[in-house]
């Protein structure tokens, strides 16, 4: 794991090099964990051109650190963006990058009031970028994120826990048990039970609503394992589907086809999010679909790249994404439907393995 870890800060370097940088202070923290293995609170790190990488913590991880970063030289300090912006200005450093999306403008402020002398330019998110190719170490904690919430959702069912009579947080609090009894650190974030007319907001946060007959009912969860998570959406009807539930339910599973069947190696981001899109549109509920197709998956939830007709950029091979069409009709109910599927040059591999026909609880 060490060489792994030394190699994708090999990489950032050669990032460096082309932004003409000697030295970055990376501040956040996943993007610390995927270059040092650290999984704790609070940390900097600062990597060198010439490689002599160094890591910061605080006295509460100093036994922590030992263990999970003994490949590179430690700093002891509470503030640790302050304490290694101090070394760089002390070792005269020419040119230091800094990731703006973490730095705050007090933080930038201390930046240039420890190194005065040096020039500061952004990196902007190259960890990141990074980041969105997996390798298959990672490619198989993802697999196991999402057999566990797979999992758990079948044992749901065969409980026949998704009954009329019990609430929506009743179902999400049960599903986050089994999660946890599957092997899941933590669940991915707060997990969704939409039913009825809520099953049309998108992000609806469960209520004390009691699941009725002829409900939409829509889970939107995942689990944390080895620190990645999984993320799925499955739609279900209580009771016989009415023909509009049929109908839109129909519209994105077929949507949900055609994107995922759009996933390749160099395909446009927004050409991926048309091809299910276009389907949406043409059966006339365009209006309805308002977010994008899909997002990278990792260390957290929502990573690059955005698989969105607002994102930019091409798909690569071991890059791991969400396809997730939706049709919400607001007061009725709606249907999304999401898988999380690895970018590979034999096709798309499915990590989510959760049935997606049309089902009747």
């Amino acid at each position: 794991m060490a060489s792994d870890l030394a190699a994708r800060r090999g990489r950032l370097r050669q990032r460096l090099a082309e932004l003409d940088v000697d030295a970055a202070l990376i501040t956040g923290l996943a993007n610390i964990r995927y270059l040092s293995g650290f999984t704790g609170s609070n940390a900097a790190l600062v990597v060198y051109a010439d490689g002599s990488d160094v890591f910061c913590t605080d006295g509460r991880y100093r036994t922590q650190s030992a263990g999970q970063v003994p490949d590179l030289e430690r700093v002891i300090e509470r503030n640790c963006a302050r304490a290694l912006a101090e070394r760089l200005g002390a070792e005269n450093v020419a040119r230091i990058g800094y990731e703006s999306h973490s730095v705050t403008v007090d933080g930038l402020d201390e930046l240039r009031e420890t190194a005065p002398d040096a020039t500061l330019s952004s990196v902007r998110e190259a960890v990141e970028s990074l980041r969105a190719v997996k390798d298959e170490d990672e490619i198989a904690l993802l697999r196991e994120a999402c057999a566990i919430a797979d999992r758990a959702l079948a044992d749901l069912i065969d409980r026949n826990s998704i009954r009329t009579g019990r609430s929506e947080i009743e179902v999400g609090r049960e599903l986050d048990g089994l999660m946890l009894e599957h092997g899941a650190e933590a669940v991915s974030f707060e997990t969704i039970v939409a039913s009825g007319p809520n099953s049309a907001v998108p992000h609806h946060r469960p209520t004390g609503r009691d699941l009725e007959a002829g409900d939409f009912v829509k889970f939107d969860f995942g689990a944390l394992y080895g620190g990645y998570h999984s993320d799925m959406t499955r739609t279900y009807v209580l009771g016989q589907p009415a023909e509009w539930q049929r109908e839109i339910y129909a519209v994105v599973h077929e949507a949900q086809r055609l994107g995922t069947a759009a996933l390749s190696i160099a395909a446009d981001v927004r050409h991926v999010d048309a091809a299910a899109r276009d389907h949406v549109k043409a059966s006339g509920y365009g209006e309805e679909f308002g977010h994008g197709l899909g997002h990278g998956v990792g260390l957290e939830i929502h990573e690059a790249p955005a698989v969105s007709y607002l994102g930019a950029g091409t798909l690569a091979e071991r890059m791991t994404v969400t396809v997730e069409p939706g049709v919400y009709l607001e007061g009725r109910g709606g249907v999304r439907i999401e898988d999380i599927l690895v970018v590979r040059a034999e096709g798309p591999e499915l990590l989510t393995q959760t049935g997606k026909d049309l089902t009747v609880l």
